[in-house]
């Protein structure tokens, strides 16, 4: 789906990285600021020259062997972090902006080999209003829009260009929380309903969290590791750019059960099951979650008459160092592994070692699931172009 290879100098900075990703969804570029991501994204997009580039999406290519396609013929729709939209327009106005580029004649790269290639869903304005909860804004100017607003109306014209990829630039980054919360719904309906590939750049991890299919993690213009968001929460890098109290295993698993008066879903992880709030999800539903690794207490017998709902069997897989004082321990709960902090201290008294079968315990309320389709869809009510 992705095969890129860029290299950029400037101002002292080196950009060079190589990405592979074989399915479709959500690609995030993971980091710190400064990191090289949006230099990326640009580069991809077209609207940075690289020293050297390989760009190949959706079996289309872009950049291949110092021949270019320009900007304008690249078919991709990008979200800025301020919305950039025209303030002489109404909504209705940027929206329609969007759909008469979808009819643009895009050129093929010359010299660039033919391979197999998707056909583009024709994304029409009765898709997207409902879809980004745009028709109450339809009349409205632009200065008449909230933040959270003005993103989504700039995600819908993204969307009716007709693009094979859409690039969101920390769309995000200008809302506070109450607007990022807001948009962030609508972020999961594109992966979720639209087979349209995504680039999102980000230094947030909430954000990867709800929303990553496949994470690159960058740091001073170099990919350290890329792959499924649960392959990258257990990676070591990782804690230096989240932070140690950020630090914990992304697991996914399956709603068997609802219960409506608690709010509290019975969650299918590996071997185990899990009880979290997740009033909005449904029996079948995916579920990805983050445990972190200071919410996990570990035993060594199974503890009885506690208020806490989860208690997990498993076996140490690994023990490694924290810090001076401090140690990760890696559980194996049977199809999924998880984090522990405990202390040095903790890890002595209790004889933890790799091979121990331990109990792991976590409240209900330290887990914040996010029900997600398994794989994007592309609505069969789509007309294709």
């Amino acid at each position: 789906m992705f095969s890129i290879r860029a290299k950029k100098r400037r101002d002292g900075f080196v950009l060079d990285v190589e990405i592979e990703v074989s399915s479709p969804g959500v690609v995030a570029l993971f980091g710190r600021s400064g990191c090289g991501k949006t230099t990326l994204a640009n580069i991809i997009a077209g609207l940075l020259p690289a020293d050297e580039a390989h760009i190949v999406i959706d079996g289309v290519a872009l950049e291949q062997n110092g021949k270019s396609l320009q900007a304008e013929h690249r078919r991709i729709g990008y979200v800025f972090q301020d919305a950039r939209l025209f303030p002489h327009l109404d909504v209705m106005g940027n929206l329609r902006y969007g759909e008469k580029r979808a009819n643009r004649f895009v050129p093929a790269l010359q010299g660039a080999p033919v391979t197999p290639r998707r056909e583009l869903p024709r994304i029409t304005l009765d898709v997207v209003a409902p879809l980004l909860g745009l028709e109450p804004l339809l009349s409205r100017r632009v200065h008449q829009l909230s933040g959270g607003e003005r993103q989504r109306v700039a995600l819908g014209r993204a969307l009716l260009s007709g693009p094979r990829v859409l690039i969101l630039d920390e769309p995000l980054a200008s809302l506070d929380a109450a607007r990022r919360e807001e948009v962030l719904p609508y972020l999961e309906k594109l992966r979720d309903e639209l087979a349209i590939p995504m680039i999102y750049v980000s230094h947030q991890f909430e954000e990867v969290l709800r929303l990553a299919t496949h994470v690159v993690l960058m740091d001073k213009g170099k990919v350290l590791s890329q792959g499924s968001l649960d392959e990258l929460s257990l990676h070591p890098e990782l804690r230096a750019i989240v932070g140690p109290d950020a630090v914990g295993a992304v697991i996914h698993g399956v709603v068997e059960s609802l219960d409506g008066g608690t709010g509290l879903a019975n969650i299918r992880v590996g071997t185990n099951e899990l009880r979290i709030g997740l009033r909005d999800a449904k029996a079948g539903a995916h579920v990805r979650t983050q445990l972190l690794a200071r919410d996990i207490i570990l035993a060594t017998s199974r503890p009885d008459n506690l208020s806490v709902r989860n208690i997990m069997t498993g076996t140490i897989a690994r023990i490694v160092p924290d810090d001076e004082d401090t140690e990760l321990v890696y559980v194996d709960i049977g199809g999924a592994s998880i984090l522990s902090r405990v202390t040095r201290a903790a890890s002595i008294a209790l004889g933890l070692r790799a091979g121990l079968q331990v109990w792991a315990l976590v409240k209900s309320v330290s887990i914040r699931g996010h029900a997600f389709v398994e794989g994007p869809l592309l609505k069969s009510s789509l007309p294709r172009a």
